[in-house]
């Protein structure tokens, strides 16, 4: 029998704790009261609270509360304000994930604390975001915030081909460069690659693909990048590979590209272009792309139903790790193809759980290399921030809030070549 929790010890008395304090910290613990789905247990000066439904197999996640400010910043900022008092340090929890998936399961809950004076906050930060626009000189400045933090802050975490994005996991014996490879595979696959295709790449990363598909498809690749830092460790990756005469770097715009290639490549980019962009996007693909040329869009996605809300909102991943990004969905991605280009999606494959495993293995390469992140002045609130982060998107994919997707495109002329391709939109046969 599911039975719902409300168990609370007195409070006690503490130095400091002024009516505001209280009177936040109880209007929490009244909000919260209506969790289901598991247990959470809030400790801090004043005492200890535990709410939700003691059901089957449902966890208790314990959050430890140091600082008082928590309440204070849960109030002005939501979400994010509790993101921004976990990089302080004001506040802890011992399944960080599991936090995260237990509020996931709690939306409507969730959804609440950006009410009140949260609500205030949501407004001045929507309208920092809206002042990251993506246009030539605003994707440049929201590229170098993320991805110029340094290449040897990166290289901590990632795997030895320094990819960036979900690896294809098969089973428990799997390492990250062994899933990490077999999604550069399955892409290579996906679209027929072999020698002498020429091949455009919209997001170089540090050149892990280019490299990959270069090295064991033996095509030709040029791929490009805004991002200094991605450009320069890439060119430097393919001059020390003995690729050069097979891949080319540049860094550039992806607006601004020229020429037309047999097939196009795009993993976890989308994101980062802005919603605004999307057809802008979409039509550079198919003027890219040959007459019979194939494209392989690897996207973060989200749930249809909750796109537009998201799109409208600023979460802690915009607010302090990607600004000017956005999740898309893929209704809203088909909407843009179909009204900026002809082409046709003749293939997606979710891989959701991948991405959660993916994330996993990246925060616990960086707290086992906790000391060597905590150089070139970064502190222990950047570490914090970006420990946050990973595990607030891993509870997301875990919960399957949040999706990865392989989407194969496909211009008129593209033929099926070894296997039978579904036409997506249309329903049919290709």
């Amino acid at each position: 029998m599911n039975q719902s929790i409300d168990a609370r010890r007195e409070d006690r008395p503490v130095a400091g704790a002024g009516p505001l304090d209280r009177w936040l910290r109880q209007r929490l613990l009244d909000h919260m009261a209506r969790l289901r789905h598991g247990c959470l247990c809030i400790e801090d000066p004043m005492g200890r609270t535990v709410v939700g439904q003691d059901a089957p197999g449902a966890t208790t996640v314990h959050v430890r509360v140091h600082d008082l400010r928590f309440y204070r910043a849960l109030a002005l900022n939501g979400s994010v304000g509790a993101g921004e008092a976990f990089g302080d340090g004001h506040w802890d929890s011992d399944d960080l994930v599991g936090l995260v998936r237990l509020l996931v399961r709690n939306r409507a809950l969730l959804d609440g604390m950006e009410g009140g004076a949260a609500r205030l906050g949501g407004m001045a930060m929507r309208a920092l975001h809206a002042l990251r626009p993506n246009d030539r000189r605003g994707a440049r400045r929201n590229i170098a915030a993320h991805y110029d933090l340094g290449n040897d802050f990166f290289e901590l975490f990632l795997s030895p081909d320094m990819m960036y994005s979900s690896a294809m996991w098969r089973d428990g014996a799997d390492t990250l460069e062994q899933a990490s490879a077999r999604k550069l595979d399955a892409i290579c696959r996906k679209l027929g690659l072999g020698p002498g295709m020429n091949v455009v790449e919209i997001g170089t990363g540090w050149g892990g693909f280019a490299l990959h598909a270069a090295r064991h498809f033996g095509c030709h690749v040029t791929t490009t990048t805004i991002s200094q830092a991605q450009y320069a460790l890439a060119c430097e990756r393919v001059a020390a590979a003995g690729l050069k005469d097979r891949v080319r770097v540049l860094c550039r715009d992806y607006r601004d590209l020229e020429g037309r290639y047999d097939r196009l490549v795009s993993i976890e980019m989308i994101e980062a272009i802005g919603a605004a962009q999307l057809p802008v996007y979409f039509a550079a693909l198919e003027r890219l792309l040959a007459d019979d040329g194939l494209a392989l869009v690897q996207a973060i996605t989200i749930e249809d139903h909750r796109y537009e809300q998201a799109l409208a909102s600023v979460d802690f991943i915009k607010r302090h790790v990607f600004p000017g990004s956005f999740i898309p969905s893929v209704e809203a991605m088909l909407v843009a193809k179909r009204r900026t280009s002809d082409l046709a999606l003749v293939d997606l494959e979710d891989f959701g759980l991948s991405y959660a495993r993916t994330l996993e293995a990246w925060r616990h390469s960086l707290l086992e290399r906790r000391a060597d992140a905590l150089t070139h002045g970064r502190d222990e609130r950047f570490l914090r921030m970006w420990l946050f982060y990973l595990a607030y998107c891993e509870g997301g994919f875990r919960e399957r809030s949040i999706g990865v997707s392989q989407l194969l495109f496909a211009r008129p002329g593209a033929r099926p070549r070894g296997m039978r391709w579904v036409d997506r939109d249309a329903g049919d046969d290709a």
